[in-house]
């Protein structure tokens, strides 16, 4: 049935957002995903920094950014400062220097809470998709296109979908603040 594979659709783009966010925060360790959701304003066009040169990470708490374009490396350095990173970048002419500092436990602690309404607010994205799926039951239902035997089936279905979508969201949470408490 076409609203149970839509219903699982959605799920799935659900946790995925899901799984982008929290990438994107940083637990002590370099990581360059931090960087993928900060646009820079290439020549009038807004481009993530990734797209804008080389990104590596040397040592586990920094990461450097080799620009194809050299003109580009204070644009990109004003990016980074009005971001939510909390990092002052460095530059040496030809490459910019990011150094992650060591997360203190009211951090990590900020952190985790960030985490846990991040998953609060998907497991409520995953519930209204499940009372949306279940509203097109019930009207084709109402319409005659399904029996009530079937209502009932794909009503239990769709619950089903959902328990396994959250308990996905509850294991991706509770991976994420592992990463974050560990030291």
């Amino acid at each position: 049935m076409d609203i149970l594979d839509t219903m699982k659709d959605k799920m799935n783009s659900t946790l995925s957002v899901l799984k982008q966010d929290l990438n994107g925060l940083r637990a002590g360790r370099a990581n360059a995903q931090v960087l993928d959701r900060i646009m820079v304003d290439y020549y009038g066009t807004m481009t993530p920094i990734n797209q804008l040169g080389n990104i590596s990470t040397p040592e586990p708490r920094m990461l450097i950014i080799s620009l194809w374009d050299n003109k580009m490396i204070p644009l990109v350095e004003k990016a980074i400062q009005k971001s939510d990173l909390g990092i002052n970048p460095a530059n040496d002419g030809k490459i910019i220097r990011l150094m992650f500092p060591e997360l203190t436990e009211e951090r990590r602690k900020d952190l985790v809470k960030s985490v846990k309404k991040k998953g609060e607010d998907s497991k409520v994205a995953i519930r209204n998709i499940r009372r949306d799926a279940i509203e097109q039951i019930k009207k084709q239902k109402k319409d005659g296109e399904l029996t009530e035997d079937d209502q009932k089936r794909y009503e239990e279905k769709a619950q089903k979908q959902t328990d396994e979508a959250i308990k996905d969201v509850d294991a991706i949470i509770t991976s994420k603040e592992k990463e974050i408490l560990s030291v």
